[in-house]
């Protein structure tokens, strides 16, 4: 296999205007809910991302027919003749979000096979909430090594009280609940944006959700669920990324189609900073102006609508060149500082204790061999690298090539020295 890594030098101020792509945490788990459908659906701005090629297969792979076409970005997802419960191991283990059809399966066969899946080195990341839900709908749940099995004669309606508003298990338990005759509560649900998406999505193909107090999701299912016809939400952390990146290297960005609204607290961080933040009319889009120096900031990752964990590790790049000290406090993913080793080769001044990392800015990085160990992390360092001195070169890339679509090609569009090196 041909060596791969990602070479990022400075190139000045990046500046310019740059469209975003659909989310790729709500399009994933939207092809996932197509599980529940019988037909042909079609889904808009979708990512040609790896994790959606991915995913693709994995429909695939239980009897669906799908179309991609990259230039459209559109997916055509025919689900009539679907007859497949059971996912095989190399896909499970090479992308977690394939979890998620686990409740489409048991809502539509009554079972669903499926091996523990794999994905970004962020933490362990269980997936007993999941389990326990589908447990209290009816399912007996056994384990063979790495293999899961839930097996269901009719799957039932529930309320259910998450430990913690798990994005991914609120997403399961939807989607089972979605599929199914009768009224199911999730208490403590998450509330995320792409969660949102979803439940648009759910209510086009024909269940009635509504939400009650507090942090309540009220499913009312259908046994007859419909096609539908979607545009995938923008990607608030693309443009997150994309916005910090422009921070770093001191320039100006405009996304006009930035969505705002579920964005405010980073865009409240950048603006403690010291960054010019404009908004768009009626809230929509936004654009950056750098400034020197930057003040540091400090923050804590939460749930929506805290600071998202996945824009955690970019905004520990930015830190490391702001004029001060600022802490990071983790409390999502307990591996999601892998990157700070990588960041301190480059010059970064951070300190580790626990789930926190105190950063003391420099005032420049240095260009140095580095790996990225998850999608975030590899945006992390692009960032580093962009306002580094010399030269960096990033190994790892298949994770920056999962979760975003041409991060390298948008970053050129804007002035950047980036490219991917296949030897």
């Amino acid at each position: 296999m041909a060596h791969e890594y990602i070479r990022v030098q400075n190139a000045g101020p990046l500046s310019g205007e740059l469209t975003l792509e659909g989310a790729k945490n709500a399009v994933l788990v939207t092809m996932a809910s197509l599980v529940l459908t019988r037909g042909k659906s079609r889904l808009t701005r979708v990512p040609a991302s790896h994790d959606v090629y991915q995913m693709k297969t994995l429909l695939e792979e239980l009897g669906a027919e799908v179309l991609f076409d990259e230039q459209k970005h559109e997916l055509i997802v025919d689900t009539t003749f679907l007859n497949g419960w059971s996912v095989s191991p190399d896909l499970m283990k090479r992308m977690r979000a394939s979890i998620l059809v686990m409740g489409p399966l048991l809502a539509r066969f009554g079972k669903a096979k499926i091996a523990l899946p794999g994905g970004c080195l962020i933490g362990t990341r269980p997936v007993d909430l999941h389990l326990k839900a589908f447990a209290r709908m009816g399912a007996t749940i056994t384990t063979s090594g790495d293999f899961l099995q839930a097996d269901v004669e009719k799957i039932r309606p529930c309320r259910f009280v998450m430990d913690y508003p798990s994005v991914g298990a609120t997403e399961n338990i939807l989607m089972a609940a979605a599929g199914i005759s009768g009224v199911t509560e999730i208490v403590n649900a998450a509330l995320e944006p792409e969660v949102l998406d979803l439940i648009t999505v759910l209510r086009n193909m024909g269940a009635h959700i509504d939400f009650a107090f507090p942090a309540t999701i009220v499913v009312q299912g259908s046994l007859d669920l419909k096609p539908v016809e979607h545009e995938i939400m923008c990607d608030r952390l693309e443009a997150g990324t994309l916005l910090i990146a422009v921070a770093a290297t001191g320039g100006t960005l405009s996304l006009p189609d930035a969505p705002v609204d579920s964005l405010e607290l980073v865009l409240e961080k950048l603006s403690e900073m010291g960054l010019s933040i404009e908004v768009g009319p009626q809230g929509r889009g936004v654009k950056l102006t750098s400034h020197r120096p930057m003040n540091p900031v400090s923050f804590k990752t939460m749930p929506y609508p805290g600071f998202p964990t996945d824009l955690q590790a970019p905004m520990t790049a930015l830190l490391s060149l702001a004029s001060g000290k600022g802490v990071i406090h983790e409390t999502v993913f307990e591996n999601r500082l892998l990157h700070v080793p990588e960041l301190q080769k480059m010059g970064a001044q951070i300190s580790l204790s626990g789930d926190r990392a105190t950063i003391t800015g420099v005032e420049r990085l240095y260009g140095a061999s580095v790996i990225a160990t998850d999608i975030r992390a590899a945006a992390a360092l692009v960032i580093a690298g962009l306002a580094a001195e010399g030269e960096t070169r990033i190994t790892g890339i298949h994770h920056l090539l999962r979760g975003y679509e041409g991060l390298d090609q948008k970053l050129r569009t804007l002035g950047a020295c980036i490219e991917i090196v296949r030897d």
